[in-house]
């Protein structure tokens, strides 16, 4: 399986992205993708280049690499200069490398967004790009916890109650998680589970008629997912868990019903998975296809992209302050008012 890592090179620190340009198709025609570039390299690799430049004489360079791996599965790698041991295969262009000092990126699509998103909000507030002895800084890591608003929902991305939803008490300030956008199927709503309302219950106090369940989950946390009558549960692992009925949300977040539940059970007393990488949601919240959209467009809801460590934080009562906070602006504005009583 291949291996991939991204190098981001940016020739200037101003952030040339107009606003949301991997989110609004309609942005300016300054901005001009260069070029596109599929070549190979050594050992069956692959480099797939992007160059990208603006009005501002400003470019942006993205190069995702790839290797073939003799071993089995797909495994990520967290080094600095790529997947280990693909360094012989960069030639000469690994010293390059290392003297343009490219910001090495090896997360998902959705951490590269943000990252993207992190260098326009900056540049936007006039940052100083320059220490006292005229270095170019750094550009500040994401960090664990992220957050920052998107256009329209998308699988893995959460709708965070607007003060419209106060005294509606199934969702008022609640964060909910979509499992899915209802853009797989033309005939399937949208649907999640709420991610901040636990009930304070464990699995062994709800006496399940499974005693298996009781068993293995016994100490795993109950959680309010909506009012839709459902029972699912959201995993965590690094690894693809390969399990029927298991559906990946966001890479190392994967969801699953009732009918998953006897194959996970074997894995965990396998030892393969561990009984506090699962969330157990009573119930979940589902929407018609357009009916989430209209939601929307009513200020009911605020759409963003979040990071995993967010949204499966241990503590998730506090978590519709943080995530508004995180998405800044008149988000974090929203997340210091008192509620209102409708």
């Amino acid at each position: 399986m291949d291996l991939w890592s991204v190098h981001v090179k940016i020739s200037n620190p101003t952030f040339l992205f107009p606003r949301n340009i991997f989110l609004d198709k309609n942005y300016n025609n300054n901005n001009k993708l260069n070029c596109c570039n599929l070549s190979k390299i050594g050992d069956g690799g692959r480099v797939f280049e992007i160059r990208f430049s603006n009005h501002r004489s400003s470019s942006f360079m993205v190069q995702s690499m790839a290797k073939k791996n003799s071993g089995n599965g797909d495994r990520s790698n967290s080094g600095s200069n790529g997947p280990k041991g693909n360094n012989h295969s960069d030639g000469n262009n690994s010293n390059n490398n290392a003297s343009q000092k490219p910001h090495h990126i090896t997360q998902d699509w959705r951490e590269f967004r943000a990252t993207l998103f992190a260098h326009e909000q900056a540049e936007s507030v006039e940052l100083p790009t320059h220490d006292r002895n005229g270095s170019q800084k750094e550009p500040k890591s994401l960090g664990l916890k992220w957050a920052h608003p998107i256009t329209s929902p998308e699988t893995g991305s959460v709708l965070v109650a607007t003060e419209k939803l106060d005294g509606v008490r199934t969702f008022e300030r609640t964060v909910v998680l979509l499992l899915r956008s209802g853009t797989r199927h033309p005939q399937e709503g949208p649907f999640g589970v709420v991610i901040n309302r636990p009930l304070h219950k464990k699995i062994k106090h709800m006496k399940p008629n499974n005693p298996d369940l009781a068993t293995t989950f016994a100490d795993c946390s109950l959680h309010f997912g909506g009012p839709l009558e459902a029972s699912m549960f959201l995993l965590r692992t690094a690894e693809n868990p390969k399990l029927l009925g298991i559906e990946e949300v966001i890479p190392g977040l994967y969801f699953g019903a009732r009918n998953s539940l006897e194959e996970a059970m074997g894995l965990v007393k396998k030892g393969v998975l561990k009984p506090e990488d699962f969330r157990f949601f009573v119930g979940y919240a589902g929407w018609q296809l357009d009916q989430l959209k209209e939601e929307i467009e009513s200020n009911y809801w605020h759409v963003a992209a979040c990071s995993k460590n967010l949204m499966y934080a241990g503590s998730s009562e506090g978590l519709w302050e943080e995530t508004l906070q995180l998405m800044g602006g008149q988000y974090s504005e929203l997340s210091r008012k008192p509620k209102q009583d409708l």
